[in-house]
């Protein structure tokens, strides 16, 4: 039996999921309940959760120093340097994001810019529980380090022993986390809003989580900032006659071993390269350790799409606007300006999305669901703030100042009209023959 199928493009059309149809009622109630707990028990309901949710009897939130020594000394050389090469290459890349602050002066006597500040505190949420996601403590800690936040803190959820797995807290040190703590799904995402006894609020809470993270991500958004709700992965390959089979098939089930809900499509144009894809998934998939989640996510989110001409393909990937776009093309970077929509595109058969998750440089966390429309990948101004100035000499706010007061007066804003009339006629006033006696 086939593990994946092939969509011609009227059929893919029919299938492409609606990003608009993603309503929850039932966990929006769940979250607000927690939502709401936490913020009137803290500490206590916490833990609570924490032991129903996860399984685990915590006395402390907080991982302790010691905890992270015990961890400095389970994790072996071979991925300690490749932590450290990961942090470095993400470190490369996102420094030269940095924006600076400004000052220009339009005319004599008028200035104004943009002064950059970095948050305060910020709050990165880390899946965790029966897995360790490093790569995803990387990806977000350590562009807020250069940002200049001083206090950044990541909650995780224990595994049911109480503990958070060693890498991750390799992981956190190696970035600049300021504390680790024992806290997942949506209470965590409520500490961080509102604080705890334990655990302190922040300005901007990022990084991904499941469907109830992100519905609370969303529920304190205005209490806080959030980077973006995070949906099910994706990533949409455009492949032509060139492209290895073998390779495109391998990176769909790459993709498809996130959740069931994952997606996974090859657009092409190739009759033969469709059929070998789907020979190459069937092979493929024997070894998976996942092979049950992958079959899921194939089957229902996943496919090949075989269109009459490759040019057909760049609409389809920009009305998706994919949070991956893999091109395994001839030439690659001759098609690249076509690909309006996606969060991050990966060029040639060597450049694969594997690569980008795992500390190549560009971030990781990328727009879901349509979102890369107006959206962008997690980058260091997440985590900065910008506060316009402005100044004027009398001489200049004189001069156009009477624009302004016009605009007011037709808006109707009779106070902001006189707030410039009053400057222009102080001024006049000095510049009068009484005032230069007088003085």
């Amino acid at each position: 039996m086939e593990k994946i199928k092939i969509y011609s493009r009227d059929e893919f059309l029919n299938h492409i999921p609606d990003r608009l149809r993603d309503f929850y009622p039932r966990e929006e109630k769940i979250v607000r309940g927690i939502l709401e707990k936490v913020r009137a028990k803290g500490d206590q309901a916490l833990k609570e959760y924490t032991f129903r949710f996860d399984g685990a009897e915590l006395s402390s939130l907080r991982v302790s120093s010691e905890e992270i020594s015990q961890a400095n000394r389970q994790v072996d050389a071979g991925y300690r340097r490749a932590l450290k090469k990961a942090a470095a290459n993400i470190d490369e890349f996102h420094a030269k994001m940095i924006p600076s602050s400004w000052i220009t002066t339009r005319k004599e006597g008028v200035a104004m810019g943009v002064r950059r500040q970095p948050l305060e505190k910020v709050g990165v949420y880390v899946p965790g529980g029966r897995a360790a996601y490093p790569s995803t403590v990387l990806m977000t800690v350590i562009p807020a380090r250069l940002a200049g936040v001083k206090e950044i803190y990541v909650c995780t959820p224990p595994d049911r022993s109480g503990r958070v797995s060693p890498y991750t807290l390799v992981a956190a040190e190696e970035s600049g986390a300021k504390a680790i703590f024992k806290v997942g799904g949506a209470q965590a995402v409520a500490a961080l809003a509102f604080g705890t006894e334990t655990i302190p609020a922040v300005e901007k809470i990022v990084g991904p989580g499941n469907i109830f993270v992100t519905i609370a991500k969303k529920m304190v958004f205005g209490q806080v900032g959030i980077d973006l709700p995070a949906g099910p992965s994706e990533v949409v390959i455009v492949a032509d006659a060139s492209a290895d089979p073998r390779l495109v098939a391998i990176d769909l089930i790459a993709q498809a071993e996130h959740d069931p809900w994952s997606r996974a499509y090859c657009l092409t144009d190739s009759d033969r390269l469709a059929g070998e894809i789907v020979v190459e998934v069937s092979t493929l998939l024997i070894e998976q350790g996942r092979k049950d989640i992958i079959e899921e996510s194939l089957r229902e989110n996943g496919g090949v799409v075989l269109l009459p001409s490759l040019e057909e393909a760049w609409p389809l990937v920009n009305r998706m606007a994919p949070e991956h776009v893999g091109l395994h093309l001839e030439s690659p970077w001759d098609h690249l300006p076509k690909v309006e929509n996606a969060g991050a595109v990966f060029l040639g058969a060597f450049a694969p999305e594997a690569a980008g998750d795992y500390g190549a440089g560009p971030n990781h966390v990328l727009p879901t669901g349509g979102a890369a429309r107006f959206a962008s990948p997690l980058g260091v101004e997440d985590f900065l703030k910008g506060s316009s100035f402005l100044y004027y000499t009398p001489e200049a706010l004189a001069g156009e100042g009477g624009y302004f007061e016009t605009i007011a007066r037709v808006e109707g804003l009779e106070a902001h009209a006189l707030a410039l009339k009053l400057r222009r006629e102080k001024l006049h006033a000095k510049e009068s023959p009484r005032f230069q006696e007088d003085c």
